[in-house]
């Protein structure tokens, strides 16, 4: 039987392209976060890859990254589970805030705590930690059953939540994670094994990225 899991960032975003910071705040893709999106799925569709499930969080930008990818595997008629559980990190007082500005306001050392750190949150917002502790449980109840039935899944989502499945699926630590950056719109496609442990991990190259 054959497991695959597939993680997808979404696209490049309108706030990715102005620099602020974005978390639970809603903007859409950008022309090329389209375009990468697109990408993804045509990259896919030359790997053999079809979807039988697909996972997806409550904002747009994932939603669309989607949506687009699918459309270009043939697969729109696929209907996507939405959960909270794969949001964004929130940034909490830092949504919405350029991350020069912040750097200026707070200094780059401690917006760098912020960002890369596993368990500091800025303020009123989560830390990776806290991310992992709302995304892990989610995958575990709803995405793993479908890989392990043999469903190929995707999994479109964010930057944070994303980083804490492959903090999961790749044996990462909170001390090795920190370094780890999840590419806008380049699929990491997983093959796991009966116990849900990785078999095999591979980056499909789309025509943006080389």
């Amino acid at each position: 039987m054959d497991r695959v899991l597939v993680l997808l960032r979404h696209g490049q975003s309108d706030w990715n392209l102005k620099n602020l910071f974005t978390g639970w705040r809603d903007p859409p893709l950008t022309e090329r976060g389209t375009a990468e999106a697109r990408a993804a799925g045509v990259a896919l569709r030359k790997a053999g890859v079809s979807f039988q499930k697909v996972f997806v969080s409550e904002l747009i930008r994932a939603q669309d990254t989607a949506a687009k990818a699918l459309a270009e595997m043939g697969q729109s008629d696929l209907v996507p589970e939405k959960s909270l559980a794969l949001n964004e990190r929130s940034y909490g007082d830092l949504s919405g805030l350029n991350k020069d500005e912040a750097r200026a306001k707070w200094g780059p050392e401690q917006v760098l705590i912020w960002r890369r750190s596993y368990d500091v949150a800025p303020p009123g917002g989560e830390s990776l930690r806290d991310t992992v502790a709302r995304t892990l449980p989610y995958y575990v109840r709803s995405i793993l059953p479908c890989v392990l039935r043999g469903e190929t899944t995707l999994v479109a989502a964010h930057g944070n939540s994303l980083r804490a499945l492959v903090m999961v699926l790749d044996g990462l630590t909170p001390e090795t994670i920190p370094k780890v950056e999840i590419a806008t719109g380049l699929p990491l496609v997983y093959h796991l094994g009966a116990d849900g442990l990785v078999i095999s991990k591979d980056v499909l190259k789309t025509e943006l990225q080389g």
